[in-house]
């Protein structure tokens, strides 16, 4: 089950006394610094949580499932998320 940004409002809300739109704002302030940075070629390292960081991948050749015929595929900058000590910790005793 996934939790939506709303309800993520809800549970920052609650743990911090904001209202949901205030804690919606910090959440939408903390997602769109997130992306600036990676599109800058910038990490975001959050101790004990984890890191966002940018992946190169590079060019392949591909097939095209419909026809078979070789396709080129470019070489890309995908955004990915290594987690923290702390976060596995917490997901692989709970």
């Amino acid at each position: 089950m996934a939790v939506s940004k709303e309800k993520l409002a809800e549970l920052v809300a609650e743990k911090t006394g904001l209202s949901k739109t205030k804690a919606s704002e910090v959440i939408t302030a903390v997602t769109t610094s997130i992306t600036e940075c990676l599109s800058d070629g910038e990490e975001v390292r959050l101790v004990g949580f984890g890191t966002f960081l940018v992946s190169k991948r590079k060019a392949t050749t591909g097939r095209n499932p419909q026809t078979g015929a070789s396709m080129h595929i470019a070489a890309s900058k995908v955004p990915g998320f290594k987690a923290g000590k702390g976060l596995k910790d917490k997901v692989k005793y709970s």
